[in-house]
């Protein structure tokens, strides 16, 4: 798997991990901010985090198309400078005024502006490095890799806003509860109903607080808010790391940081001889465009992590946990099972004595160290949100190398699927794992009902029904993902590589933005209803995707 791969692949892979660390450190907790701080509706959240996505993963298009002109390398560091900026804005704590918003948003409008100059980019160089023929056949197994690394960044991500959630909160004498904000607001606003009034006083009873209602609520929205404010720092540190990794191993990708239009003016390519043809050119882009337009509606299901499933983890599962099901709630005994299912892969894959002993030894000692920690742990774990966020990068690390596993033994028989196939099945497997959540879902009040009248706690479902969804989601994503990633840059043409690998954004933008249709049904309409547009969605796309098979598999 790590066998053969130049060491440029580890020095970009690192660089983006710290950058993701601090995204999907901001992200874990950017709708329950939204709602928080400012008592915005689900609708109005759901237009905002639309957007947002849909602006993060648009703008790579432009920085493609600039890198194409100025370097790969000079929109990668400027876009590191433009997300810190943006981080830093939204890291300072303010009032829910039109200051406070004008903040947010210009932060907002920053992060995606840096992220469309750094992440397409880096992905190109990525890909540049295995333009060698020596190279090739490992494009896949990089990408995959490359994957990998920014679930890492991602997996500690929901532990580090949870961290810096309660610390800041009990600095306050105060514990994370989630009703309380949608209630606080809507005593500020007059809007309570006499339900949620007498939840309402309950809830600030069980804090200890002796203050009147008002100061309750405007006090415990300033603490929760602040605190969501550190989370974002947390992104800022983690730029700074990113930098220093890219700026401190760039001799190990420099060769790869050289667009075609460099290419030609150095003489190392014939810019003839390297161009396709207008018939090739054009057969390549549609393909492209084929591709695109399916995962559009992959990425808008997918990121429902960041919004619906993020509500549902809120509003209608269990706040804390029991026996085995605590194990997957400590990061460390997370981290303990990625090194034993690795050490477990070496363990076989070695071929000498000394790795298999090696292996052993550490598949062994991670093992303990879950038993220990388990028995460790306090006999109830309380959860809070966006701790679900880590499950699915935590199963893309550890099912890494059970994927390379599998189509590696494939390719080794000829019966590898081709990239497009396996996207397509990506698709349906996306579909069954909506279909978990709806059954989960029957027969549970609507989310209107829920945020006026509270739920009972005998309504609430197990974890283990989230967790089930984002372990078959991400069986899904690591089909459709780097495969994807690893498409394109095989099929674009040469000279507009930065701008089709901004066409793979500009689809997942397109998708994100659509994110924000789900969020719009999270109101009067049953739960399992929700889901099943998302179900209906992933089967069309795979029929599509499976109905265009031919003309995609002979490009690729």
């Amino acid at each position: 798997m790590f066998e053969g791969q130049p060491k440029g692949l580890y020095a970009l892979a690192l660089a983006n991990t710290g950058e993701r660390f601090g995204y999907y450190t901001m992200l874990a907790i950017f709708t329950l901010f939204l709602q928080a701080k400012f008592g915005y509706t689900a609708a109005e959240t759901s237009t905002i985090f639309g957007s947002f996505l849909g602006f993060v993963y648009f703008m790579p298009l432009i920085g493609g198309i600039l890198a194409d002109r100025f370097g790969y390398g000079k929109m990668v560091t400027s876009g590191i400078v433009v997300m810190f900026l943006g981080y830093t804005l939204l890291a300072i704590p303010t009032g829910a005024d039109i200051t406070g918003k004008a903040m947010m948003f210009g932060a907002l409008a920053l992060i995606s502006c840096g992220t469309g100059l750094f992440k397409g980019n880096l992905q190109v160089m990525v890909g540049n490095l295995y333009d060698n023929p020596q190279l090739s056949g490992k494009r896949d197994t990089a990408f995959s890799l490359f994957y990998m690394a920014i679930n890492v960044g991602a997996l500690f991500a929901p532990t580090a806003a949870t961290k810096v959630t309660n610390y800041v909160l009990a600095g306050s004498h105060f514990t994370y509860e989630p009703q309380i904000p949608s209630l606080a607001h809507q005593f500020l606003d007059g809007t309570i109903k006499p339900d949620g009034n007498v939840l309402l006083e309950q809830l600030k009873a069980a804090q200890g607080f002796t203050g009147d209602m008002a100061t309750f609520c405007t006090t415990y929205i300033e603490q929760l808010s602040k605190a969501y404010n550190y989370g974002f720092a947390v992104a800022c540190i983690s730029l700074i790391i990113s930098m220093a990794i890219y700026v401190a191993f760039r001799s190990t990708f420099k060769h790869a940081d050289v667009n075609n239009k460099q290419k030609v003016q150095s003489g190392s390519i014939d810019a003839q001889a390297d161009e396709l043809s207008p018939a090739d050119t054009r057969q390549r882009i549609i393909a492209l465009l084929l591709v695109f337009a399916v995962v559009i509606f992959f990425w808008m299901a997918f990121h429902q992590n960041g919004l619906t499933m993020t509500f549902f983890a809120r509003d209608y599962t269990a706040k804390s946990v029991m026996g085995f099901d605590r194990l997957g709630f400590d990061v460390l005994n997370l981290v303990l099972a990625v090194v034993a299912v690795y050490s477990a892969f070496s363990f076989f894959q070695s071929k000498t004595s000394k790795g298999k002993g090696i292996s052993g030894v550490l598949l062994v000692a991670a093992v303990i160290g879950i038993a220990a920690n388990y028995h460790t742990m306090d006999g109830e774990v309380k959860i809070l949100p966006q701790i679900f966020q880590q499950f699915n990068p935590f199963f893309v690390v550890a099912l890494t190398p059970v994927s390379l596993a599998v189509f590696s033994y494939l390719a080794r028989k000829g019966k590898e699927p081709s990239a497009p196939r396996k996207i397509g099945f990506g698709m349906l497997i996306a579909a069954c794992g909506f279909m978990i959540l709806a059954v989960a879902s029957l027969g549970l009040p609507t989310p209107t009902t829920v945020q006026t009248e509270g739920i009972a706690d005998n309504l609430l479902v197990s974890p283990n029904w989230l967790i089930s969804t984002y372990l078959v989601l991400t069986f899904a994503e690591l089909l459709l993902s780097p495969m994807g990633i690893s498409f394109v840059s095989k099929v674009a043409p040469p000279k507009y590589k930065g701008m089709m690998m901004g066409g793979w954004f500009v689809a997942t933008a397109i998708g994100n933005y659509l994110v924000a249709i789900i969020g719009y049904l999270w109101g009067d309409m049953q739960l399992w209803m929700v889901w099943s547009v998302l179900i209906v969605c992933c089967l069309l796309s795979a029929l599509f995707i499976f109905s265009i098979m031919k003309r995609l598999e002979k490009v690729s």
